[in-house]
């Protein structure tokens, strides 16, 4: 995994020739909704694109974890399919219902079913390269998911030039963010890790806590700012100092919700003492992105060493998978 992590760049620019030189089948049309429909480390992508195109996109961007798509998905809608593994049985089963209503299909993979039922339906499959955990590529498919969006004009260009921006942020800061990681697996370790973020970051505060659940193989939760100041922040009554706050902070926050950051920093002090604020670097929403996602991977793995655990081992839901199997 940290092999993994440390060709984090090198995958990020190898996504953009995969864009680059894709060529679409589906012709251009007017839709009236996205769909992106995936789970675990080829959904959690989709749910940081939906933070993203909040204000870019003039029809909804949904994100869907499950067997099946909204009523409202029809020949209209354009429904992007993303499994690395070509082989979630819900992503297959949402993908046969986007055929059967007759939306536009792209899909997002490294093969499996989905890349055969796309070549015999003749839909378009960007092709990723194999091998590897789902939750280690998402450079690879987020990348695909805004070529996608751009090549119908949903979005701009623009995230090409933040990404390779990104590029060169992370390769300069690589040694001081691994640096900083191991110093906070340090504070984080034996601890219950609970993320914070801005709304328009909910996506990574997800993508943090799924990365320390399956890396670390730690229980952690996350909370979206200013949502969990109306319930999840009266909870706050117990003195408890196993918990440990990591707050996600970035300069261009909405400064109402800055304010609300730092009182919300005065009320849980009460109750535990370690809040952490993590700030990005990076002029674009990509560059904040990307940062935040490379120095949490190092975490993530950082703490495994700590709890003494293999970073890639998935056995759990290796018998889940088994076990629905049989069933």
């Amino acid at each position: 995994m940290k092999q993994l992590i440390d060709s984090f760049t090198n995958q990020l620019k190898e996504a953009l020739i995969i864009g680059q030189n894709y060529r679409f089948k589906a012709a251009k049309k007017d839709f009236s909704n996205v769909i992106l429909t995936g789970l675990g480390g080829s959904g959690i992508g989709g749910s940081i694109v939906q933070n993203y195109v909040f204000d870019k996109m003039k029809i909804p961007f949904i994100v869907n974890k499950d067997y099946f798509l909204p009523a409202f998905v029809n020949k209209d809608s354009l429904v992007i399919v993303s499994s690395y593994s070509g082989n979630t049985e819900e992503t297959v089963a949402a993908l046969r219902h986007a055929a059967k209503v007759k939306a536009t299909v792209v899909c997002i993979t490294s093969g499996g079913e989905i890349a055969t039922i796309a070549g015999k339906k003749k839909i378009d499959c960007i092709l990723l390269p194999a091998g590897m955990p789902p939750r280690a590529c998402i450079g690879y498919s987020m990348v695909q998911v805004l070529y996608t969006l751009a090549y119908f004009d949903l979005i701009s260009g623009e995230f090409v030039s933040n990404v390779k921006a990104s590029v060169k942020l992370l390769d300069a800061e690589k040694k001081d963010m691994q640096k900083k990681a191991k110093s906070l697996a340090q504070k984080l370790n034996g601890k219950l890790p609970i993320i914070y973020s801005a709304a328009d970051y909910e996506g990574l505060a997800i993508r943090i806590r799924q990365q320390i659940n399956e890396n670390a193989k730690m229980l952690a939760w996350h909370g979206a700012i200013p949502e969990m100041n109306h319930n999840e922040l009266v909870g706050w009554k117990d003195k408890d100092p196993n918990k440990v706050v990591l707050l996600l902070r970035n300069d261009s926050d909405y400064e109402r919700v800055q304010t609300r950051m730092e009182i919300n920093k005065k009320i849980i002090k009460k109750y535990t003492p370690n809040i952490i604020e993590l700030y990005s670097k990076g002029k674009s929403y990509w560059e904040r992105i990307f940062y935040f996602i490379h120095l949490t991977d190092w975490l993530s793995v950082y703490l495994a060493d700590l709890h003494e655990v293999d970073a890639m081992e998935v056995k759990v839901i290796d018998f889940l998978k088994g076990s629905l199997a049989k069933s």
